[in-house]
């Protein structure tokens, strides 16, 4: 299956299909972001990275409306939809997967995927269409021979595939990767970047967070640093991987 394509025309000008304007979040004392500013080109693909407890999945819920900043402003094609509640940020055309994956257990995989596409970003015109686009998208991320398979039998790697599928089943124009490679073998890590790519080929804007330099490095084509919930760098992977304060954050000093 080929998914809808969002492809931009060789030559038109691209806007930032997200921007990100002096965000912060506090938990009491803690600053999980503070001040965090970029923004994401229409079409490309941008890896968020950090030690762990820098902030990039709070920024992920920010963004996808589980949390409401303290300040700053999340706009999302021109629109400022921060702090709307998550179902709303999905119909304006943001999606997201989570570190954790959690189907509904007892359910197939279709069924898990109908009710991403029910929610989704776009109007479903009857069960029978939102079936065959299920099923599409099922064969897209790979689990084609697994559409009536439960979804609590499902290993490591296909409750992943599945968590993408119900992502895509909402027709996002953005999507939000949470660690999509962690806990996978190196043929699994290899054709979930295969399927990331793919994703990408239609056009969809991706934000990718993740700790595997590989997937980092062959995904991305920049890279915003976050650490103790604030940016200290920002721009060509290999470049801001070479930063001192980079180095630093990952190595200590």
């Amino acid at each position: 299956m080929e998914l809808e394509c969002y492809c931009i025309p060789e030559g038109e000008f691209l806007e930032p299909i997200l921007q990100l304007r002096n965000l912060s979040k506090t938990f009491g004392g803690l600053v999980a972001v503070r001040d965090l500013d970029f923004s994401v080109t229409e079409g490309e693909i941008l890896g968020l990275i950090g030690p762990n407890g820098s902030g990039k999945t709070t920024s992920f819920n920010l963004i996808s409306g589980f949390l409401k900043p303290d300040s700053g402003e999340v706009r999302f094609n021109g629109t400022n939809v921060t702090g709307l509640r998550p179902h709303r940020i999905c119909q304006f055309g943001i999606a997201r997967t989570f570190q954790l994956t959690k189907p509904f257990p007892s359910m197939s995989a279709l069924q898990n995927v109908l009710i991403g596409r029910m929610y989704g970003s776009r109007p479903v015109l009857s069960r029978k269409e939102a079936e065959k686009e299920c099923e599409g998208l099922l064969e897209f991320v790979g689990l084609r021979d697994k559409t009536r398979s439960t979804a609590s039998n499902f290993g490591v790697i296909d409750r992943k595939r599945l968590e993408v599928a119900r992502a895509l089943a909402t027709k996002p124009k953005l999507l939000l990767l949470d660690e999509m490679m962690s806990g996978l073998n190196p043929q699994e890590m290899n054709e979930a970047i295969d399927l990331v790519k793919a994703i990408a080929k239609t056009g969809i804007t991706l934000i990718v967070v993740e700790h595997v330099m590989k997937a980092i490095l062959d995904l991305s084509k920049k890279l915003v640093v976050l650490n103790y919930g604030q940016k200290i760098a920002e721009g060509d992977p290999r470049e801001v991987l070479r930063d001192p304060k980079v180095v630093e954050a990952y190595l200590g000093e």
